[in-house]
């Protein structure tokens, strides 16, 4: 799949959409409430009219409700979960404790953001899923790019396979992009997203640490993967590229984000995986080696995925996260990106039906055998069902009638969506924690972080969900936005090649 964009971006900052102006009007529904935002800036609450009264819960709702009180987070749990998060942070960051920390923090050695200044053509590679992207991008005046692209899957045995063998696809399609777009006998600057764990040792090289999303190639982990890629390059022989960053796609969305807003400082991905990157202090960051050279910040990759591998997490796991991880490739990591990413949501309501239905307090104690298989619930279906309607289960019914359940009642897809619902704004809390507590112990004054990602990106509530447990959890002082990234790990890389060049 192709792709060919010419953008004009506006030099405007992006405000939050969740705030009331003095000049206009909002009004938004939740649960029985209609809640106006007036012009004087109060709020005015009144009944919802005929939703005014709810009614009374079946035996069966009502044993669902108190089973899936364990996927919600309480206000002390939240507050307990900032306070470990700032905890495991601060070990990543420290030498004398970052060889035993979960969150790692490794130091990317970007140190500079766009200006706006950067102009030229450049490629980008991007791995950091079950496809694969290769971007010809080319910066013009102020605001103004042009960007073609093209999608490449990867195949399962790719995944699994020798990692010379995923090199070598990388270099071919690589190869082939160039022929196809007229750039093959050019020697263009490349920024690689490599979306997984590196130890970073410069700006051009870094060493896996290991796999996650579903990648286990042999021959990788604790190899530079930039000179993996130049040697899959080299071996072929028809192509010069001068790779002038390697970065990870939290970086890319800061970036690209950065580009069109000054105070984008953090970036985040919620998607087939979950991690966050911030602007840290030199001082704080003490496995960085260049801070000599003046500049007073570095960009950090956090890979907080693996938070609460420690156990630090296990006042808020529950038994289906247990047997996510039991059944998982990475047995024993990732814990907190389990709780969280599009690869393991819809596996985690799937879990929640299939015990629920044996209690018999869900279809009548009837299954089938699509839902009894792993990976049958998928994550999209949690999306696709919360976007129905209150009372409304046009969605539901499709995904359940897609799965095999005979005779199923509106009353089961009342319960069916109150499930997804606790998962996905359980997975929303536990991120806006991790969030809340990197703009707190920034302190800036305002502070915007770039998104992006499946989850975030088509849930219809997760947006809103995390600015509102954000909004909880941040000093009153500081002020925030949410900003969806606009192919961070595309442009992203780009962007980092284009600002090395600049440098140099």
């Amino acid at each position: 799949m192709e792709k060919e964009i010419t953008y004009k971006l506006k030099n405007t900052s992006a405000a939050s959409i969740n705030s009331c102006s003095s000049t206009n009007t909002m009004t938004s529904k939740l649960d029985d409430l209609k809640i106006s935002c007036t012009t004087n800036g109060k709020s005015v609450v009144s009944a919802n009219g005929n939703r005014n009264k709810k009614k009374e819960l079946s035996a069966n709702s009502k044993m669902i409700q108190d089973h899936c009180q364990d996927l919600l987070l309480s206000d002390a749990q939240m507050d307990e979960l900032c306070i470990r998060i700032l905890h495991e942070i601060k070990r990543g960051l420290r030498k004398e404790s970052h060889a035993a920390a979960d969150v790692k923090c490794f130091v990317t050695y970007v140190q500079d953001l766009p200006n706006g200044n950067e102009r030229g053509k450049f490629l980008a590679l991007d791995l950091g899923g079950t496809n694969f992207r290769v971007l010809l991008i080319h910066l013009k005046e102020a605001n103004v790019f042009h960007m073609q692209s093209r999608i490449y899957a990867i195949p399962q045995h790719i995944m699994l396979g020798p990692g010379l063998q995923l090199f070598d696809h990388i270099a071919e399609c690589l190869s082939n992009f160039m022929k196809e777009h007229n750039v093959y006998t050019e020697r263009l600057p490349l920024g690689f997203t490599f979306s997984f764990p590196l130890t970073q040792l410069g700006l051009t090289k870094g060493l896996l640490v290991t796999w996650t999303k579903g990648f286990n190639c042999d021959g990788v982990v604790g190899e530079d993967v930039v000179q993996l890629l130049k040697d899959a390059i080299a071996r072929r022989g028809d192509v010069a590229i001068d790779v002038c960053a390697i970065l990870n796609d939290t970086t890319g969305t800061l970036m690209s984000c950065a580009w069109k807003n000054q105070n984008c400082k953090i970036g985040l991905i919620v998607g087939t995986g979950c991690n966050m990157c911030y602007v840290e202090t030199v001082e704080e960051a003490e496995l960085f080696d260049g801070a000599s050279n003046g500049k007073k910040h570095i960009l950090i990759n956090t890979e907080w995925g693996a938070l609460g591998d420690n156990g630090a997490l296990e006042f808020v796991r529950t038994r289906y996260d247990r047997e996510i991880d039991e059944h998982s490739i990475n047995k024993g990591k990732q814990t907190f990106e389990k709780m969280i990413s599009g690869m393991y949501m819809g596996e985690l309501v799937r879990l929640a039906l299939i015990k629920l239905t044996d209690d018999k307090v869900l279809f009548n104690g009837q299954c089938s055998d699509v839902l009894r298989q792993r990976g049958q619930f998928f994550t999209k279906y949690v999306s696709e069902i919360e976007a129905d309607e209150p009372g409304v289960y046009t969605n539901c019914r499709i995904v359940l009638e897609e799965l095999g359940i005979p005779n199923f009642t509106d009353e089961d897809c009342e319960n069916v969506r109150y499930i997804c619902e606790c998962i996905s704004k359980r997975a929303a809390h536990l991120v806006s924690a991790g969030i809340a507590t990197v703009i707190n112990k920034m302190n800036e004054p305002h502070v915007t972080v770039g998104v992006d990602g499946s989850v975030y990106r088509f849930h219809p509530k997760f947006h809103d969900l995390m600015y509102a447990k954000i909004r909880q959890l941040v000093k009153p002082e500081i002020q925030f936005n949410l900003m969806l990234s606009e192919d961070g790990s595309g442009r992203g890389a780009a962007l980092v090649a284009a600002v090395a060049c600049r440098e140099n």
